[in-house]
């Protein structure tokens, strides 16, 4: 159990990390692990970009599932990352991120909100 709990954190410190691989190393990495280019689309204000690559430790789940999503619209590096109702910096503040679980607006988080029907 120590051994699995050591990997699970291991691979999780590793793909929130901001670490930027070579791109072909990054490629050969996500057959078998999630990498930070990988599930950083995750944490995308855009919701079809949010709802995918949720996997922080093996990368088969959104496969299987269909939410893997490659990389994002914007590019990483034009890809706007957090939630839109917590943009301020005071919010950032750790008074503020205790509250966060009982603020009115927290119901707009991107997971399960269902993109406007075409025309």
């Amino acid at each position: 159990m120590l051994i699995f709990e050591i990997l699970l954190n291991a691979t999780a410190m590793f793909n929130h990390s901001n670490v930027r691989l070579p791109a072909r190393l990054d490629r050969m990495l996500r057959r078998i692990l999630v990498t930070p280019d990988m599930h950083r689309v995750h944490h995308s204000v855009l919701p079809e970009e949010a709802n995918s690559n949720f996997g922080f430790n093996l990368p088969w789940w959104d496969r299987w599932f269909g939410t893997y999503l490659d990389q994002p619209a914007a590019g990483h590096e034009g890809m706007t990352v957090g939630l839109e109702q917590f943009r301020t910096a005071r919010d950032h503040w750790l008074d503020r991120m205790l509250r966060q679980p009982w603020r009115e607006d927290r119901g707009r988080y991107t997971i399960g909100r269902q993109p406007p029907a075409a025309g």
